[in-house]
């Protein structure tokens, strides 16, 4: 008769492939600490925005739905995103008002949004420090429409509705640079959400 918190995993991979190495081992990792978890293999290349986007909601909402049948608390039902992933993780966390996601899914904004973000050295500019490849899988033939690589900058899209967050990275990253952390950290103070 326990409920205990769940955390979606987005795995990394450029929005190429979902890696294995940031998929059931972090999942057995948060069941060992007492969690639920789940591993989402979303939809990458040649699938574009916001397939996956909408995958990774309605999986939020079928969490949601089926709390009591799996022993889920409805409202701990947490993101967690590696790299491209952190980018899906942290785009439903500020996009999850947008009327397309209810419209699409046909439920409410409320049975998508995440109660919470794990964001591992995730991929959040599009701008001077972007990790590109990320950016060309996403949107596809768009990449070169400016307006909509910038709706996926997240830094920009950060309200006061985005969810607590809580944000690592490594400045020695190599693949995509520290800036994208700080980038989004300095976004989420702006609006005084908790990081």
């Amino acid at each position: 008769n326990r409920t205990r918190p769940l955390v979606l995993i987005c795995p990394g991979g450029g929005y190429e492939f979902t890696s294995d190495r940031e998929a059931e081992a972090v999942a057995v990792q948060y069941i060992a600490r007492g969690f639920h978890a789940c591993v989402l293999r979303y939809s990458v290349a040649p699938a574009e925005f916001p397939q996956s986007l909408c995958e990774l909601a309605w999986s939020v909402a079928y969490l949601r739905e089926h709390a009591k049948e799996y022993g889920i608390k409805p409202d701990k039902i947490i993101v967690s995103g590696f790299s491209a992933g952190g980018h899906l993780a942290a785009s439903l966390g500020v996009f999850w008002k947008k009327d397309f996601i209810a419209q699409t899914l046909g439920v409410t904004s409320d049975m998508v949004k995440p109660n919470g973000m794990i964001l591992s050295y995730p991929v959040i500019t599009s701008g001077e420090f972007a990790h590109t490849g990320s950016f060309e899988c996403l949107l596809g033939e768009d990449y070169n429409d400016l307006d909509k690589r910038k709706e996926q900058s997240l830094e920009f899209q950060v309200s006061k509705d985005t969810p607590t967050t809580f944000l690592w990275h490594t400045v020695t990253d190599d693949c995509v640079p520290v800036e994208n952390s700080l980038l989004f950290f300095n976004a989420l103070r702006k609006f005084e959400i908790p990081v």
